[in-house]
């Protein structure tokens, strides 16, 4: 049998003699595709035809790189997975969510697995991006891979692991300026996908020397955000107690050289409310309870619920019934100026004032309404016919709310209302202090 050479896979994706293939074209996979696509010839491929249609239409839902840009790039956009066939570097951008009982879902990276095995040829090299926890590359991708395509991992193709950092949304920190863990099963795999990666990643690759250790820099990295958000949290529900502006303690606090910066919120989206379940999960497979991570979790959980209660307090402090109240929540993304809605903690908000039979209506710009009833049955309803409301909850911190003037806001209520009875919850912290005392509403702030 001839042995497969993989060192030279570099130089035959630079002359275009071979292919890369990405599998998955979400908010992470598209804009890698779009980016190597510059400099190699790429297959996109995603199951999801709707979303194929859309990007071969040069429009970008996700918003990650724009639509001029979608328009004029080479990426051959597919979902007929036997084109993958044609690929020798394949990348796995899937989703990894949790559970209802918050453990890990590896549905989605299974059965990408098994599309790639199925279509995979030999001398092949698969790098999982998708965010997992120590070991699912290894003891579970692998033997997929293996058992759908017939092939011996080691000898007809290899793996590697390289934990994806896109920021939805940040125009600042995009795929070619954040520095790319890359890993892979052995010394060969390891500097081949490094030199693929280098092709985009102008911030550069830093290499680790296993993928058990690639996997675990990515779950480790959002664990600590979450639990530094998780403290910010906690100081917010205890300054609230005590009368005090959270914003204000934290802003003296960032005057001292080794403040980090962290703010309290509300902590959704794909990674950071998600990935601490992956750490901890495996954990507890080998004896160890999390005493912090858990507990982090546990509280910024909570802040949905936290809020809704914090409304609720307020229109009855304003002499309202809630129940009969109407209340709009501005914003249903996981975070701010991205059309993201995977794992929106708005939906917690809603979900606790519900419980109360309050059914608040919902408006966001930057939302797919067809997304937003499919995940959360929620009916979004356009932003420039918000009016009559008794009590606004601004949840997102969109350029749109961000840009809005006292009085513009004060028209979104009813005009029966008196100031001092107009109830805002700027969750975000969004306006400035003195012109929300000056507007004479009834205000709160996370």
């Amino acid at each position: 049998m001839k042995e497969i050479c993989y060192s030279n896979l570099y130089t035959r994706l630079i002359r275009g003699e071979e292919k890369l293939a990405l599998v998955g074209l979400g908010y992470v996979g598209m804009p890698i595709a779009v980016e190597f696509a510059k400099h190699v010839k790429v297959i996109g491929f995603n199951h999801n035809e709707r979303r194929i249609q859309q990007y071969k239409s040069g429009i970008d839902p996700t918003n990650e790189v724009g639509n001029e840009v979608i328009s004029k790039t080479t990426v051959d956009f597919t979902s007929d997975e036997k084109r993958l066939s044609e690929a020798k570097f394949i990348i796995v951008a899937v989703p990894t969510p949790v559970k209802d009982d918050n453990n890990p879902d590896l549905g989605p990276v299974e059965n990408a697995s098994r599309i790639v095995g199925r279509n995979m040829m030999p001398g092949t090299i698969v790098v999982y991006e998708s965010t997992v926890y120590p070991g699912v590359t290894e003891d579970i991708c692998i033997p997929i891979l293996e058992q759908e395509s017939g092939l011996r991992c080691g000898e007809d193709f290899k793996v590697g692991y390289s934990p994806e950092r896109i920021n939805p949304g940040d125009r600042v920190h995009t795929l070619t300026n954040i520095r790319k863990i890359v890993s892979g099963m052995d010394k060969e795999s390891a500097e081949e996908i490094k030199k693929i990666y280098d092709i985009v990643i102008k911030a550069g690759t830093f290499p680790v020397s296993n993928i058990k250790t690639a996997e675990a820099v990515k779950v480790v990295e959002n664990s600590q955000r979450d639990i530094n958000i998780a403290f910010m949290n906690e100081i917010a529900m205890i300054c609230d107690r005590m009368g005090i502006d959270t914003d204000e303690v934290l802003a003296g606090m960032n005057t001292k050289w080794n403040a980090l910066g962290f703010k309290p919120g509300l902590v959704g989206g794909h990674c950071i409310g998600v990935d601490p379940y992956y750490l901890t999960n495996v954990a507890e497979k080998l004896g160890y309870h999390s005493q912090i991570i858990l507990n982090g979790r546990k509280v910024n959980d909570s802040m949905g619920a936290f809020v809704a209660d914090a409304a609720i307090k307020q229109m009855i402090e304003a002499g309202m019934a809630p129940k009969n109240a109407k209340v709009v929540i501005f914003g249903i993304t996981f975070k701010e100026n991205c059309p993201d809605t995977r794992n929106s903690k708005v939906n917690d908000i809603i979900k606790r004032l519900e419980e109360y039979e309050i059914h608040p209506q919902v408006t966001d710009p930057w939302a797919d309404p067809e997304i937003a009833k499919h995940e959360y049955g929620v009916d979004l309803i356009p932003f420039e016919e918000v009016k009559d409301a008794d009590c606004v909850i601004v949840a997102v911190g969109h350029k749109e709310f961000r840009s809005l003037s006292m009085s513009q806001i004060k028209a979104f209520f009813r005009e029966d209302l008196a100031d001092q009875d107009k109830v805002l919850l700027d969750v975000k912290s969004l306006y400035r202090m003195d012109e929300l005392k000056a507007s004479g509403m009834r205000f709160w702030r996370l």
